[in-house]
């Protein structure tokens, strides 16, 4: 998630959701161990790749992402509790009912930001950050009325309630298809 979004900044998702199966390929499934040993032949490959953003800044911060990826997981435990410990309170947020209510960032995606450039993460600022936290389930913008958000929701909760009975489980990627909620995200950008 964080990669994608990283290509995303300054773009449509629509554009990084139809190339995700080429971004999947070209980053050994995304997978940081991989990724992190990717040299000089390798950004050139990806720079020759017209299935994804051919972006040299963004390139070479995914591969510098992935080393950074394994160091947080190694200092923090997981990435999941990494992002989740900025999670927002929930109780009082408001539920937005119109997109001008939805914030590009925040206070928690602003520090998230700084926790990850600590670590070592590229291209990487308080709005990506947010983005990141919306498409992980960190943070619920959907609509009042949206019927993703009441998905968003109840996966929280079977999470939320899993944890209670002692398994540690973030909702990161459970129950719904994010892939779905991300074109209806852009779909409502679409229209506001």
């Amino acid at each position: 998630k964080l990669c994608l979004e990283g290509f995303q900044s300054g773009l449509s998702w629509l554009t990084i959701l139809r190339k995700r199966d080429n971004f999947r390929a070209a980053f050994a499934g995304f997978d940081p161990t991989v990724v992190a040993t990717y040299g000089t032949d390798d950004v050139e490959r990806l720079l020759s790749d017209a299935g994804i953003v051919r972006h040299r800044g963004k390139i070479e911060a995914a591969i510098a992402n992935a080393s950074a990826m394994i160091a947080a997981q190694e200092r923090c435990g997981s990435i999941a509790s990494l992002i989740w410990s900025f999670e927002p309170k929930r109780r009082g947020r408001p539920v937005p009912t119109d997109l001008r209510d939805v914030p590009p960032r925040s206070d928690q995606s602003t520090a998230m930001a700084k926790a990850l450039k600590q670590l070592g993460f590229r291209f990487i600022g308080p709005t990506t950050a947010y983005a990141a936290m919306q498409s992980l389930g960190v943070v619920n913008d959907h609509l009042k009325g949206c019927h993703v958000r009441s998905a968003c929701e109840a996966d929280r909760a079977a999470a939320v309630d899993e944890q209670q009975h002692g398994q540690v489980v973030h909702p990161i990627g459970l129950g719904h298809d994010l892939v779905g909620i991300e074109q209806h995200r852009e779909t409502d950008r679409m229209r506001g």
